[in-house]
């Protein structure tokens, strides 16, 4: 092992000066406040990357009516996004270990801020759901490189992990400010501004992030895997489009039995070909580790069923309870004010207690939430079906995000920083649009036949949405088995050191 370089600094050059010896900012070292600027910045583009998943679920009405969007197409306003930015963040998270992190991340704002430019000012679905695409592949470049930055500024163990807490746990409140927003931008101005509101978060990130942090010399060698990215997004793009298509068609059609059959085989030959290449995205030696390994499959089971609860309880709360899209907003601010509860009691409790205990407590707290919302009903009310709910899943996913958070990178080397932040966020974004697909699915199919043979619309609806429910608590509790089985009781955050350069 060698000393890990200074914070920001270039591997091999002397602090306070540029790659080519230039006089230059540094990231400083541990006394730095620079450092907590930085990563205030950072927070602030992550927040605002993850806020485009959520932020569009109660503008989707208007969305559909200004621009006449398809039941089924309107999907891909929300899938759209994730998608690409699931399938692409590996290849984001390499990019920066190869080409430098500053670089990409400066890069991927730039992407995303251009097209949230063409979202507001899109005038058909297919320019929305194409200025979708392209700001996730922005979040891809971005997202990976900003926990990359991270993890290179704070090379102390306790403040790294308390950074990167701060990282994981505010996936959890902008998804909750995401509904709020939402509302009162459609309420006040229209649907559009969901897109613009992102340009000034865009120039701020410009400007002070050169400022803050210096350039990183990349020390990771190797190829650019393309084909391994292309194969990644392809084939969850096709087992997506098959899931939505399940909403209409039988689950044995071809319709849907194709596109879900293209896609697992596309992934399994990408992943025969990691396997025989000479430098893999993903090297298998990654999944040594124990740890990180526990936290990914957790990741997968939770996300598949977090960002989804968003949009069922917004549709039921416009589309059966009848309220506003500034009502709607609203009613998840208790829910954002639980989720800092239980972030901030996860960041203080894990140094003492491990990942494991906070962990496990999380998902399961969560599982109990999403089975109280198996309680809605037609004629239902929100104090006394939803409330309970909303606040057992939000102090629960905010006791787990910092907990995945700091699990994906747990013993990373300097080198594979990118990957393995690029990973953990591409499950996420992955498995919630998978689990958007198929509860979304389940839910409007359990509905279809419900009303085929008599059933209120509104009883059906909501019968649908008690389904997704079950089906979601299920997938949690997979989740919790994966963190207790997976995860060694001796799991414990105090006693992972800070990764060095191998």
């Amino acid at each position: 092992m060698t000393t890990p370089p200074q914070p920001g600094a270039e591997p091999g050059t002397e602090p306070g000066t540029e790659p080519d010896g230039r006089p230059g900012t540094t990231s400083g070292t541990t006394s730095d406040p620079r450092r907590w600027s930085a990563l205030a910045v950072l927070l602030l583009v992550q927040f605002m990357l993850i806020l485009d998943v959520s932020i569009v679920n109660v503008a989707l009405p208007e969305i559909q009516g200004d621009l006449g969007f398809t039941p089924s197409g309107l999907t891909w306003v929300v899938d759209g996004y994730v998608l690409m930015a699931g399938g692409f963040l590996l290849l984001g998270g390499r990019l920066g270990d190869v080409l430098g992190r500053r670089r990409m991340f400066l890069a991927g704002v730039v992407l995303f801020g251009v097209a949230s430019v063409a979202c507001g000012l899109a005038q058909s679905p297919a320019q929305l759901v194409t200025a979708r695409f392209v700001q996730g592949i922005g979040e891809a470049l971005a997202a990976p490189a900003a926990l990359g930055l991270i993890a290179m500024l704070f090379t102390e163990h306790g403040e790294r992990a308390k950074a990167i807490g701060y990282f994981g746990g505010i996936s959890g409140l902008a998804g909750t400010a995401g509904p709020i927003l939402s509302g009162v931008l459609v309420e006040f101005a229209s649907w559009r501004w969901i897109f613009l509101v992102n340009i000034p978060v865009a120039v701020v990130a410009l400007v002070l992030v050169p400022r803050l942090v210096s350039a990183h010399r990349p020390s990771a060698g190797g190829r650019i895997d393309l084909p391994t990215a292309a194969g990644i997004a392809l084939g969850f793009t096709g087992i997506v489009y098959g899931a939505i298509q399940a909403a209409e068609e039988s689950w044995t059609s071809v319709l849907v039995l194709g596109p879900i059959t293209g896609g697992v085989l596309l992934l399994a030959v990408t992943v025969a070909y990691q396997a025989r290449v000479t430098h893999p995205l993903v090297p298998l030696r990654f999944f040594t580790d124990r740890t990180r390994v526990a936290a990914n499959v957790v990741t997968i089971f939770f996300f598949s069923v977090f960002f989804t609860q968003f949009f069922f309880v917004t549709l039921y709360l416009q589309n059966v309870l009848g309220f506003s899209a500034l009502r709607t907003g609203f009613a998840f601010l208790p829910f954002g004010v639980m989720i800092g509860v239980g972030i901030g009691a996860a960041t203080a409790l894990t140094p003492r207690l491990g990942l494991r205990p906070v962990l496990t407590t999380g998902t399961i707290i969560t599982t109990i939430g999403v089975l109280l919302f198996t309680r809605i009903s037609a004629d239902g009310s929100f104090l006394t079906e939803l409330l309970p709910a909303s606040l057992a899943v939000a102090l629960g996913s905010g006791l787990s995000l910092p907990c995945l958070g700091n699990g994906a990178v747990t013993n990373v080397t300097e080198d594979d920083a990118g990957l393995a932040s690029g990973l953990q966020q591409a499950l996420q974004q992955v498995a919630g649009a998978v689990g958007l697909a198929v509860l979304a699915s389940i839910a409007l199919r359990r509905a279809a036949d419900l009303q085929a043979s008599g059933v209120a619309p509104g009883a059906a609806i909501v019968d649908g949405y008690r389904l997704a429910f079950f089906v979601g608590a299920g997938l949690l509790v997979a989740a919790t088995i994966a963190a207790l089985t997976l995860l060694s009781p001796g799991t414990d955050d105090r006693e992972q050191p800070p990764a060095a350069v191998a």
